[in-house]
């Protein structure tokens, strides 16, 4: 099937407001024509200037003519900001439903999506690429219906007056079209999105940069220590320069030719006038002077909207990127977990565009109100388990059946209310501490969220806020730090009271003054749930009824604490590693 246009394609978004945009692009024509008949009156006041000369008091209609240029003129930007008004209202209509099916459509898709792709990629996408589709439409879409109806007119006002010169006028404008044709090709698009792509990568990885900041600092990390943003940087330099000298031949010869109209017509001037010199000649020269250069602006308009129409198609391709992914299917008849024990059974996972498995064959039960942990390497497929028995994922091989049943079987809504996490980096919103917590509960009430809050070890962090649990985060420089954002977010957690808990590197970044608080809200968070814990902080895994040991995307090793240690192998050197970086401490001298 042949794909549709861009311009097709941004009418989808636009309904009855595409026809505002017609409506644009008819008046911005007009504009364009009207702006040329001023010229027409400039020749009128040039003649009749030569035909009294020496006698110029005898000049009897230069103030009309030039008052009616002036009228022309005027009537032409008029109808130029009717056409604008039209193009912008549609602009905004078509910007505004384009991010609403975007973020509606990310409502809908797994919840793995933006650790996938990065918020700051897909913040990119959503804002810059639908703010391209706004430019575009509002401003560059009437101007290149203007600029292309504008060569039409001044081919008429060339030829009707001296043919031979206004076709030597056109040399240049010939040969500028095509260089221009070999800088916007198919090439170019590709360059384009290339472009984009680098923005994108940089973008994001600037974004996970200045998240782990407090890292960085923690442990004296140099700016370097981030290698993955420093390369994101390097190639859009590397990029930047090698586009830049590609163009820099084609651009530098389309530069000189487009403005060397006025050139051509002076060589054409001492070839034809070396016989002398005519009336008509003089008025026809002075006149294509004056014109002329309005090819240079009408051709540096129409190059630029070639390269705005690529830059438009490759944000509606990154839009439809996202908007064309296919949402978690649910289910036609859904089913209700019978307990909270959760079963992984032969479970084999790859991520898209990955060359391995992150995870091999899996095989693990949980029991109902049981306390597991996943603890091993990085990189060894913990959290990825994690996410799988919430959905983030649908697994490639095997079934996640919680309470006996497959999660892809149970509604969306309901094994959300089934299964709640606390990750490492906990998020609060620009919102008050009551409206964060609330977020997992919106109907609960004002002593719910107290009691939440209160039971989340978090009685110390609302006392200082000045306004306690009304205070707005993130305002009139009202901070928290990790370890309180962690209780604040175990605070969510209570609040939405899932019987299954995930608590994924949930102690990462607490301090010691806090960690014994976290550990305390964890205490109560856990009464009664089925707890499945990731932790590289082994010590608060100890007393887990089952540890898994996961390298590769395997169950390397599985036992209580005691039984895995007592083995000598994977956890046995975790434990003994884990001890000595416990016990390591910094000399003084």
């Amino acid at each position: 099937m042949k794909k549709k246009s861009a311009m097709s394609r941004l009418f989808d978004y636009a309904g009855n407001f595409k026809y505002l945009t017609m409506a644009s692009w008819v008046l911005s024509v007009i504009s364009a024509w009207l702006a040329l008949v001023p010229f027409y009156y400039i020749w009128r006041i040039i003649k009749e200037i030569l035909d009294v000369a020496p006698f110029y008091g005898d000049a009897r209609n230069l103030s009309k003519y030039g008052w009616t240029a002036v009228g022309f003129a005027i009537g032409s930007m008029l109808i130029y900001i009717c056409a604008l008004m039209c193009s912008h209202i549609a602009a905004f209509r078509v910007q505004a439903n384009m991010r609403s099916k975007v973020m509606r459509h990310i409502l809908t898709l797994p919840l793995g999506f933006m650790d996938r792709e990065g918020s700051g990629k897909v913040r990119k996408i959503v804002n810059e690429s639908s703010a391209a589709t706004e430019t575009y439409l509002a401003h560059q879409l009437p101007d290149m219906a203007g600029a292309m109806a504008t060569p039409v007119g001044l081919l008429v006002l060339l030829i009707a007056f001296d043919w031979k010169l206004g076709l030597l006028s056109l040399i240049p404008t010939v040969l500028a079209f095509l260089i221009m044709g070999s800088m916007t090709g198919e090439k170019m698009k590709e360059k384009m999105k290339e472009y984009q792509n680098s923005l994108e990568v940089m973008s994001n990885e600037a974004v996970e940069y200045v998240r782990g900041v407090p890292v960085v600092k923690t442990f004296g990390q140099s700016v370097f220590s981030f290698k993955r943003f420093k390369e994101a940087i390097k190639g859009y330099e590397k990029w930047t320069i090698s586009y830049t000298l590609d163009l820099r031949m084609p651009m530098t010869l389309y530069t000189t030719i487009i403005n060397s109209v006025f050139a051509v017509l002076m060589l054409a001037g001492f070839v034809i006038t070396r016989n002398g010199v005519t009336k008509d000649f003089i008025l026809n020269f002075t006149f294509y002077v004056i014109i002329t250069p309005i090819i240079t602006v009408t051709l540096n308009k129409i190059m630029f909207s070639s390269e705005n129409n690529m830059l438009v198609e490759d944000a509606l391709s990154r839009i439809e990127g996202i908007t064309n992914m296919k949402p978690l299917e649910e289910p036609s008849a859904p089913k209700h977990p019978q307990d909270y024990s959760v079963s992984v059974n032969n479970v084999s996972f790859r991520y898209a565009d990955a060359k391995s498995n992150a995870l091999n064959d899996i095989n693990m039960n949980i029991k109902s109100g049981e306390h597991i942990a996943l603890v091993g390497p990085s990189g060894g497929g913990k959290t990825t388990l994690a996410s799988l028995i919430a959905r983030f994922w649908d697994v490639n091989e095997g079934e996640i059946k919680i309470g006996g049943v497959n999660v892809k079987d149970i509604a969306g809504k309901e094994l959300m209310n089934t299964v709640s996490f606390v990750f490492q980096d906990s998020k609060l919103l620009k919102m008050s501490i009551f409206d964060n917590v609330r977020l997992s509960k919106p109907d609960a009430t004002r002593e719910e969220v107290l009691k939440a809050l209160k039971d989340a070890q978090c009685d110390d962090i609302i006392a200082k806020m000045p306004k306690g649990i009304d205070t707005m985060i993130g305002s009139e420089g009202t901070y928290v730090s990790g370890g309180e954002a962690q209780r604040l977010s175990i605070a969510r957690a209570m609040l939405k009271d899932a019987p299954i808990l995930v608590l994924d590197e949930a102690t990462a970044f607490a301090d010691p003054d806090n960690e014994a608080k976290v550990q305390e809200a964890f205490a109560n968070l856990s009464k009664g749930k089925t707890v499945i814990m990731i932790a590289h902080r082994l010590s608060t895994v100890t007393n887990a009824d089952k540890i898994y040991v996961l390298k590769d995307g395997r169950i390397a090793e599985q036992g209580t604490h005691d039984e895995l240690n007592n083995k000598g192998g994977i956890y046995t050197h975790m434990w003994s590693e884990y001890n000595k970086s416990v016990n390591w401490k910094v000399g003084v001298r």
